[in-house]
């Protein structure tokens, strides 16, 4: 733990949804590929993608027919999305405020996301020296539940994932984020998130200090000490 012992080690951040409010560009660049091969893909099959490998929501997409190979089906969905970003990248002001607050502090972050490098390139114009270490959905073997993104995260970090404060909006990233040992904060943005040891579920990430990362409890009430 840093020396103040009330702060984080280190702050893991996920992107799509927490960071930035991105996944509208996802649904949309998602049904306008199922459209293009004449396949169904309704709500409630984008919600299904929030947080999940991009292989997994292009095999959906297969599934519902759309014509081509998964690699293709990814290049297409992350560059139409990443200029999306490049040109007006739609930050969270709640969690932007967090960040800087953060990186005031002087406490590490990394930058957790199941995007492609070409995505987060796009999204770090926006956020410079914000993050001193970046894993994408592209750099590991297993993505999100699994928690090698978040273990990789603090190991090139050089901190224990334990005295980290992973921030998440997703089921599939909580979960990963949990397996791999992270104190969890979860903003309930879209999709609601069951209750588990280790997450403090919020509502918003408005008036959150890095000081508060440790102590926030289940939908922003504080811990009692």
């Amino acid at each position: 733990m840093n020396q103040q012992h009330s702060l984080p080690a280190a702050v893991l951040w996920d992107l799509d949804g927490t960071l930035i409010d991105s996944e509208p560009f996802w649904f949309a660049s998602e049904r306008a590929l199922a459209a293009r091969f004449g396949a169904t893909w309704s709500d409630a099959d984008a919600h299904a993608q929030i947080g999940a490998e991009l292989t997994v929501t292009a095999r959906s997409l297969r599934d519902a027919g759309v014509d081509l190979p998964v690699p293709d089906i990814i290049e297409l969905l992350v560059a139409e999305v990443a200029e999306k970003v490049r040109t007006s990248a739609p930050w969270n002001a709640d969690a932007r405020a967090l960040l800087e607050r953060v990186v005031a502090a002087g406490i590490p972050c990394a930058l957790v996301t199941m995007s492609y490098s070409r995505l987060a390139q796009a999204f770090l114009a926006t956020a410079p020296d914000a993050f001193a270490v970046v894993v994408t959905g592209d750099r590991v073997a297993h993505g999100k539940p699994h928690p090698e993104p978040y273990l990789t995260a603090a190991a090139e970090l050089g901190v224990p994932i334990a005295q980290c404060v992973a921030v998440e909006d997703s089921p599939t990233g909580v979960a990963s984020a949990l397996a791999a040992g992270a104190r969890t904060v979860g903003v309930e943005r879209i999709v609601p998130l069951d209750p588990r040891p280790g997450l403090a579920r919020v509502r918003s990430l408005e008036g959150l200090g890095p000081e508060d990362l440790l102590t926030v409890h289940d939908h922003g009430r504080p811990a009692r000490s």
